[in-house]
């Protein structure tokens, strides 16, 4: 990588690139770490509109005509699912950097393409696992890493809302998004367990999908109305997985449940004690152990507040930079994205998937 600034082309610029990725490119920019060179989408007026907000000069509504510029040394794919694989893929081909916005693509058979296609041109992908920089998560890390968890034989992890099935964009309709829950929100959970376990080799899975509001029209929608016609997903997801090691875990993902409240949240169960961690509110992270003789609950104090975005595009930039690997690699969201198949095939053939 050269001295000059690093040059960035964002492929996609709807809502995740607006609210989360550019913001933070724009403070890289002025600090002289980065230089946002272009921006490509295939809706021309929010391209441009996005393009005068951030003060970025070039925009095309061809992608490939962004990947060929030889000022941009990686791209941000910030894409609906299905739009994921091609773009890397071109973009490794022509010699780019990339970082994809979660999930790493629409199934695993597409995910490993992209790994592939970064092994074969020598480039480094990203997936956009941020919760891994929530600063609940990092401290949970670092008690693992410390031992003081010991081995970690179970992990439950849940990401479910009451009742909040998108209205906007295709996040309900299943040959666009490749699911509901489980492949949105539920990939979230689900990495952010696997990482703070040390990314144990998974063996088998077991799952269950259900539709049961998705395709009513008489269900409330606090995040608007959808249309159930087009519903093509599930809207809860339960799956057991096994790994090599002897571990296992549970994973539960909803649009909508009749339960109390939303719940995001991963807990850790070891044998020298268990952690219990929401990643998006830094004062429900918490240690459990025996001690002398006694149960003990320990709360932190002092974590930072989350800015988890600035850190995951930071991680990325100074990998870039310093030429070392990044945080969140195509490999590991290809293992997520293999579970979730699993999941999905396992409640379409009710039978254990083995990997």
């Amino acid at each position: 990588m050269s001295t000059r600034p690093i040059g960035i082309g964002f492929i996609g610029s709807g809502g995740i690139a607006q609210n989360h990725h550019l913001p933070v490119y724009q403070k890289l920019r002025d600090e002289g770490l980065v230089e946002i060179v272009a921006i490509a989408d295939v809706n021309e007026a929010v391209a441009t509109a996005t393009a005068e907000r951030f003060r970025v000069l070039h925009v095309y509504t061809d992608y490939r005509e962004l990947i060929a510029r030889p000022d941009i040394d990686a791209v941000v794919v910030c894409t609906p699912n299905f739009l994921h694989k091609q773009p890397a893929i071109e973009a490794f081909q022509a010699g780019k950097h990339v970082f994809v916005e979660k999930p790493i693509a629409l199934n695993a058979i597409e995910g490993a393409a992209m790994v592939e296609a970064a092994r074969v041109a020598g480039k480094k992908l990203q997936v956009g696992y941020c919760m891994r920089f929530s600063t609940g998560a990092q401290a949970v890390k670092r008690l693992v890493d410390d031992g003081r968890l010991g081995e970690i034989y179970h992990a439950r992890c849940h990401a479910l809302r009451r009742r909040g099935i998108p209205a906007h964009g295709v996040f309900t309709q299943k040959d666009k998004q490749g699911g509901g829950p489980l492949i949105d929100i539920g990939v979230h959970i689900l990495d952010l367990t696997l990482w703070l376990m040390g990314h144990p080799k998974p063996v088998s899975v077991s799952g269950q999908t259900f539709a049961k509001f998705g395709k009513r029209s008489d269900v409330l929608g606090l995040l608007g109305q959808w249309d159930p016609s087009k519903f093509t997903v599930e809207d809860y997801a339960v799956g057991l997985i096994r790994f090599e090691s002897g571990a296992s875990l549970v994973l539960e993902s909803s649009f909508a449940a009749n339960i109390e409240k939303d719940e995001f949240y991963t807990q850790l169960m070891g044998v020298d004690g268990g952690a219990y961690l929401n990643p998006r509110d830094i004062a429900e992270t918490k240690l459990f152990r025996e001690e002398s003789g006694m149960l003990t609950d320990t709360t932190t104090f002092g974590l930072k507040p989350n800015v988890w975005h600035d850190a995951e595009i930071r991680s990325f930039i100074d990998a870039l930079l310093s030429d070392k690997p990044v945080v969140a690699p195509g490999e590991e969201g290809l293992v997520v994205a293999q579970i979730l198949d699993a999941l999905y095939e396992s409640s379409e053939t009710g039978k254990e998937v083995y990997l």
